[in-house]
């Protein structure tokens, strides 16, 4: 895994919230390793070699008041995947830039694969520029070390095809694209014409220009989800994209995009699913309008499953906002696995907002600016408490005061040092509301930093998403939510021999991630 070195990190205190994750981190390995556990051994009970199928099973109940989310749902997970057949975009997708597209990807017993990219000039999808075809061999190789429940994975190309849909995006190429890339000259490309960008016999390839990366096929997992009443959905999770143009091509995943879902297994109804699904190369998915959302943040909105966040990060979002108080609060629930089955510690944050200008790059997004003034955690493993407990006197909370499931203050201190939490906290954000399949509403928050640094400037505001939250209820709670969000990663390895790669690894990786607000 190739990580950022602190001393190129644009957040001026980065290298110092970095030593402090690092000391989480090793700390929470030599004690795993010390007690015998197996939390993170592959494999394992639950996660298997790739030489033996294997799959993890968790229920899943959100604790959400109003039940809007899945009754009761049995998730599971095998490792390796099976990934036959086609895996299609369920909404208009948005990368950081901002990028617009709807994927649809389809694997092949024979390990080939054929992935078509449609890209829009507008958030909604509805006006195709250009699109991708992109045709390739994928290699299951082992279950991740670095993410539970994860599959590593190799890919090779053999082509790349852009089909050019209008003037807008000759326009948009045109800068990016040197002459040498194309067969002709982009003012004379022909629409819904296939021209080749990369062939891996020529050699040809102009792909960097386009910031284009398939390194997303590094990391995978796919999860099916069993419904009482709605029987199953099949989702395939591919690893992260990274937030910086600059380091797509290069960067190994550690966390998941938004997930595909089965063409033949997915949510009902699904129009997105079907358009994506038929649509060709030469005739890209135009995305229904729809109407826009209410913008509000008023009420109490939680996370739809657990959630895997880049370098190893699991964890259940809980947010409640009160408009007529400009106040917040963010509970945020960490785990060691990917069911969130293995608590480790819970966040509490509480502070101001306030709600700036409609965003000039995502449509129907709103600008915000947060303040964080209190944080309060509890330890719910032995790890976690043991690390806090020695922790110099006056750095987090009451020092050696650390006990399982005892709750502790940690503005006294103006933050956590051996967390990286650092208060009075202020981020520049970005959100915006919509409705799903069933028209609940959803929240959308900025998506975080690949490399841990924390928005703390207009110029980093988000241009992209998290998963979005769906909303339990309405009313005002007069109570504020700001979290932070904390990044950890909790390995063990069985005997001593495993000792020695464990530090190893957690040293090799340079311990690229640290806390910050979520």
């Amino acid at each position: 895994m190739r990580c950022p070195e602190a001393g190129k990190m644009s957040n001026g205190h980065f290298s110092h919230l970095l030593k402090g994750v690092w000391l989480l981190w090793l700390w929470h390995a030599v004690f795993v390793v010390g007690s015998g556990s197996k939390l993170w051994k592959v494999p394992s009970d639950s996660f298997t070699s790739s030489s033996s199928n294997g799959s993890e099973s968790v229920i899943w109940e959100p604790q959400c008041q109003y039940r809007l989310l899945q009754d009761r749902v049995r998730i599971t997970a095998n490792v390796p995947p099976r990934l036959d057949g086609t895996w299609v975009s369920t909404r208009c997708e948005v990368r950081s830039g901002p990028e617009f597209l709807t994927r649809s990807y389809t694997f092949h017993p024979s390990r080939h694969f054929h992935a078509l990219q449609h890209y829009y000039s507008d958030s909604n999808c509805e006006n195709p520029i250009y699109s991708l075809t992109i045709q390739g061999k994928i290699r299951l190789r082992q279950a991740s070390w670095i993410t539970r429940g994860g599959t590593e994975a190799e890919h090779h190309l053999n082509k790349v095809a852009i089909i050019i849909h209008s003037l807008a995006a000759r326009q948009r190429l045109a800068p990016r694209l040197p002459r040498s890339c194309m067969v002709l000259n982009l003012g004379q490309a022909v629409s819904g014409k296939p021209y080749e960008m990369y062939n891996s016999r020529a050699g040809r390839g102009c792909l960097l220009s386009l910031g284009f990366s398939m390194m997303e096929m590094g990391l995978l997992r796919v999860e099916t989800q069993h419904h009482n009443h709605r029987g199953k959905i099949q989702k395939l999770y591919l690893g992260d994209i990274h937030t910086d143009w600059t380091q797509r091509t290069h960067h190994r995943p550690t966390g998941y995009q938004q997930p595909l879902q089965n063409a033949m297994h997915h949510i009902h109804p699904c129009p997105v699913c079907a358009l994506v699904y038929r649509s060709t190369e030469q005739h890209p998915p135009v995305l229904l309008h729809s109407p826009a959302a209410p913008q509000s943040l008023s009420g109490h909105w939680v996370s739809q499953q657990c959630e895997t966040h880049p370098t190893v990060l699991f964890l259940t979002r809980d947010f409640t906002f009160d408009p007529d108080e400009h106040a917040w609060e963010g509970v945020y629930k960490h785990y060691s696995d990917p069911a969130c089955s293995q608590p480790t510690f819970t966040m509490k944050a509480t502070g101001q907002y306030v709600q700036g200008n409609p965003s000039a790059k995502l449509s129907g997004a709103s600008e915000f600016v947060f303040k964080v003034t209190q944080v309060r955690v509890t330890a719910l493993d032995k790890p976690t408490a043991k690390l806090l407990n020695i922790t110099r006197p006056g750095k987090c909370g009451r020092a050696g005061a650390w006990e399982i499931g005892v709750e502790q203050d940690l503005t006294p201190t103006a933050g956590c040092t051996v967390l990286g939490l650092k208060l009075p906290h202020k981020e520049y954000e970005i959100f915006k509301t919509g409705l799903d399949h069933r028209k609940h509403p959803l929240l959308f928050s900025g998506e975080r930093p690949t490399d841990g640094s924390s928005p703390d400037r207009p110029t980093k505001r988000a241009t992209s998403f998290q998963a979005p939250m769906v909303l339990c209820r309405r009313e005002p709670t007069h109570s504020s939510h700001l979290g932070f969000n904390s990044k950890q990663v909790q390995l063990a390895a069985s005997g001593s021999e495993q000792l020695a790669q464990l530090v190893l690894l957690v040293f090799g990786c340079g311990l690229c991630s640290w806390f910050y607000v979520y």
